[in-house]
């Protein structure tokens, strides 16, 4: 399947306990359908003790979401649902379905 969403777009939460806050993706799981979005769905996790972590303790970390819990934001800064079209060199791009314009 498809994702309207990849690496590097700026998305908001649309739904659960980050519902309303903006953030990039850094990284999406395209067989599990979640995504990483940077300072979003933050959890604790203890860490052990290492070398990169001397003191090891209780760490935050960003926790996978859900796509469908996520909305593109357009170059405008509006929240968009996306839709693929073919573009002027042949090949498929993304727009915005509430502005028209391609995302780049």
């Amino acid at each position: 399947m498809k994702l309207k969403i990849k690496k590097g777009d700026t998305v908001k939460v649309i739904a659960g306990n980050a519902k309303g806050s903006r953030g990039k993706i850094l990284r999406v799981d395209i067989e599990k359908q979640r995504a990483v979005v940077e300072g979003v769905n933050l959890v604790s996790k203890a860490m052990k003790a290492n070398a990169k972590n001397p003191n090891g303790g209780i760490i935050k970390k960003e926790a996978p979401i859900h796509v469908s819990n996520l909305m593109l934001i357009d170059s405008k800064g509006n929240a968009t649902r996306v839709g693929r079209r073919m573009g002027e060199k042949g090949k498929l791009v993304r727009y915005s379905k509430k502005t028209g314009e391609e995302i780049k």
